[in-house]
């Protein structure tokens, strides 16, 4: 067996659980007010997490959205390996510096002026 096909189907059959963890991460954000995983910083939520639910929310569920698309593409149109990764792998890294960026807005602190 080829290395390269194993990796590939490796990371075909990764997109699945992905996400699914997604779908399922903005579905407790939204419909069950589960806000335990919005805005993270070392494992915390935010003092307001209610507040950044729906950025938090959408940046679980557009992601989720394109792979799943991607999915659908690779199996029905028979999207290339060159196109289909890129748009994964693009995808990705921008959700993991959304929510870092999110986390970090969301946990700033500001100090009011002594007066």
């Amino acid at each position: 067996m080829n290395i390269n096909l194993l990796f590939t189907w490796i990371l075909f059959l990764g997109l699945f659980p992905i996400s699914f963890f997604w779908f399922k991460r903005a579905w407790r954000i939204i419909i069950k007010k589960d806000y335990t995983f919005v805005a993270l910083k070392r494992g915390k939520p935010p003092e307001n997490p209610k507040k950044f639910a729906l950025l938090s929310s959408a940046l679980n569920f557009i992601p989720a959205l394109i792979f799943t698309g991607v999915i659908f593409l690779i199996i029905f149109s028979g999207l290339s390996y060159e196109q289909w990764t890129a748009i994964v792998g693009t995808t990705f890294w921008m959700k993991l510096f959304a929510e870092f960026i999110l986390s970090r807005h969301a946990h700033k602190v500001t100090k009011e002026p002594n007066v």
